[in-house]
């Protein structure tokens, strides 16, 4: 349901400066209000249909769809490089404690740069940081003062975190988790409404990753904050024709799929607030294999 503080102050002054909307009875400018907000949100990007509302604890919920050509033209992995292709969604495998916790660890980072544009990336693998328009790496650049910023605590949950969704992966699945590879990039993103001000600031095209990438298999989001409470907009799409399919993001949610042409997606602009996830990527070849970053 849509109530006053899940609207943007933008989207509600937008709203009440159309005369007939102003000149309407109250009872029936507020029904009207909330229906234009309402088909407003379900509307963007065409879709049509909502695989995880926030508002919902799913316990599982996964969705068979046929697999591209896109895996043809890479090595192929028996036993793991995707057969059976789709797209999963839970809320029971990371608790939003769990999720309160890695927030505040991309928080930490992020808090030593971010980028001049809507969107700042974090990578403690590589330990590339979003400074202003470009990227540092963040132990070379900070070195010893890093340990002052995180913990071992940090990195041990990282690890905890990123196994478990590599486990849920398996399972829904039905491959060996030992199968599965972390590959690069896996990364802690915060997007924000500000101003694109580089190619790397425009998250909102619709793209493949194993397109994008190569090494992708499968990939993963583990959302660190809640739509229409910390921002709007910024919901997940994976983009099909006449029938977009949406994730809206919620503390603690892990969206996986399979990383071909089958799983087309994109991120709507975010409108307010600020959105933190982290991607967690998978390679069936081990040579694409990236380890779990250590404390410094």
């Amino acid at each position: 349901p849509d109530t006053k503080k899940d609207r943007s102050p933008r989207e509600v002054q937008r709203l009440w400066q159309r005369p007939w909307l102003r000149t309407a009875g109250l009872g029936a400018g507020l029904v009207l209000t909330t229906l234009l907000l309402w088909s407003n949100l379900g509307a963007e990007d065409g879709v049509t249909e909502v695989l995880a509302r926030r508002g919902e604890v799913v316990a599982g919920r996964f969705i068979e769809v046929p697999c591209s050509e896109d895996y043809d033209s890479h090595r192929r992995f028996e036993g793991c490089t995707p057969r059976k292709c789709g797209r999963g969604v839970t809320d029971v495998v990371i608790t939003r404690e769990e999720a309160e916790q890695i927030r505040s660890i991309a928080e930490k980072g992020l808090s030593l740069g971010g980028s001049d544009g809507g969107a700042s990336i974090l990578d403690l693998h590589s330990g590339a940081l979003s400074v202003g328009k470009h990227f540092v790496n963040l132990y070379r650049y900070f070195g010893d003062k890093i340990q002052n910023i995180f913990s071992e605590e940090d990195f041990q949950l990282y690890r905890e975190v990123r196994q478990k969704v590599q486990l849920t992966i398996a399972e829904a699945f039905g491959i060996s988790a030992s199968s599965l590879h972390l590959t690069k990039p896996t990364f802690f993103s915060r997007i924000n409404s500000t101003e694109a001000r580089t190619a790397h600031d425009e998250y909102w095209h619709a793209h493949v990753d194993k397109v994008t990438y190569g090494s992708f298999d499968y990939t993963s989001l583990l959302y660190l904050s809640d739509y229409l409470e910390d921002f709007g907009g910024g919901r997940f799409v994976f983009m099909e024709e006449g029938a977009n399919k949406t994730v809206e993001p919620r503390a603690g949610r892990v969206s996986f799929f399979t990383s071909g042409s089958e799983n087309l997606h994109r991120v709507e602009k975010v409108h307010w607030g600020t959105r933190y996830a982290i991607t967690i990527a998978f390679s069936c070849n081990p040579d694409h294999g990236i380890e779990d970053p250590a404390f410094p």
